[in-house]
């Protein structure tokens, strides 16, 4: 394992010594159906550490990246949500000793309502459809360049002291660099409250990959699959932290992500 991984195992285990709610949130990607409630609002916080490595006509390709989200949820009735989200990216590409690519800004912007629709003994469903605005440079690789949408249902059960959560997904991925348009998503998730206030949360998912620029490449003909092991730590009713590291199963998904960030309820 390398510095960066033992740094994300330490920050893993040191939340692990602080006393999560009982349904999902950053670090999983697999999203839950639980909604802020009328005029409440949530603020999170993310951060992400991207590292990937190849070869590529014998020349190595290394390819990293970071990512600061920051995502403000209202509660517009009990039961639906708006979210508007905004990340800030860093990217560095290197093939052999020369370096590629070296770009840094705003991303695309994503606007999303949540509906929970059906509620009974611990099992619910929920609707979310958004859109992404194109406020990120997509000449520097920070955006798609054009307006997007997505729809995604999503499936929740309590069994405590478990959770267990099913997102199944469509994305149209509206580009100007020749990707695939329409993309799917599935993913399942579960959090396992071991004490009071503290989680441990695992995610598997997979989606379509958007890479159409060679359908014979080893990258192109696998669709993107990942795993995803963490905690959530509540430190208030209102405050969260969290951590986690995500891990690609495939060659088209990045080798390893370190993963952090805290959430506010207010």
């Amino acid at each position: 394992m390398n510095v960066k991984g033992i740094v994300g195992v330490f920050f893993c285990w040191a939340v692990l010594t602080l006393p999560v709610s009982s349904w999902a949130g950053h670090p999983l990607i697999t999203d839950d159906t639980g909604t802020q409630g009328t005029g409440k609002f949530q603020l999170e916080l993310t951060g992400q550490y991207d590292e990937d490595k190849d070869t590529a006509a014998g020349v190595s390709v290394e390819t990293t990246g970071k990512e600061v989200g920051t995502t403000l949820s209202y509660g517009l009735v009990e039961n639906v949500d708006l979210v508007l989200s905004l990340p800030y990216q860093w990217g560095k590409t290197e093939e052999g000793n020369v370096r590629t690519y070296d770009e840094k800004g705003v991303s695309d912007m994503a606007f999303e309502a949540k509906w929970r629709f059906f509620e009974k003994e611990g099992f619910s469903l929920a609707f979310k459809p958004g859109i992404s605005i194109p406020t990120g440079n997509d000449e520097k690789g920070l955006g798609t360049g054009n307006y997007g949408y997505q729809v995604f249902w999503i499936g929740s059960k309590k069994i405590a002291p478990w959770a267990f959560h099913a997102n199944l997904g469509y994305i149209r991925n509206e580009n100007k660099v020749d990707e695939q348009r329409n993309i799917w998503h599935a993913s399942l998730a579960t959090t396992w409250e071991v004490v009071k206030n503290l989680n441990l949360v695992a995610n598997i998912g997979m989606e379509r990959n958007p890479d159409d620029s060679d359908s014979d490449s080893d990258s192109a003909s696998n669709d993107p699959a990942f795993i995803i092991g963490g905690v959530i730590y509540s430190v208030t009713e209102n405050f969260d932290v969290d951590c986690g590291v995500k891990y690609g199963l495939n060659s088209s998904e990045t080798d390893t992500s370190l993963m952090a960030g805290m959430a506010f309820r207010f």
